[in-house]
């Protein structure tokens, strides 16, 4: 079990941009698996790559319900993959 427990495999190595995403109310996996998790990787990863943890309050397993929530949720997962990408700029025009 333990060689499929992601907590117990970090080691202290470059790891990529992670965007770890919970549900407080997921019958399956418990949210506080997740925070240790990130606790954990904030602990030893050796970069400077993202690592955001996201926990939504209304969610369960699956994520919120409901088509617009949903999408909220697909948008700022597309956000997070474009701004791993460098795809977004630091600044806004008009916000110098």
């Amino acid at each position: 079990m333990k060689s499929y427990s992601p907590v117990d495999n970090v080691m202290a190595l470059n790891y990529p941009n992670i965007l770890v995403t919970a549900g407080l109310h997921d019958p399956r996996v418990m949210y506080s698996e997740s925070a240790k998790f990130v606790a954990k990787l904030r602990a030893m990863k050796t970069d400077g790559n993202l690592l955001l943890f996201k926990c939504e309050l209304g969610a369960g397993h699956f994520s919120k319900s409901g088509r617009f929530e949903k999408l909220k949720e697909d948008a700022f997962t597309y956000a997070f993959i474009m701004k791993a990408l460098n795809m977004i700029p630091a600044s806004a025009p008009g916000n110098n």
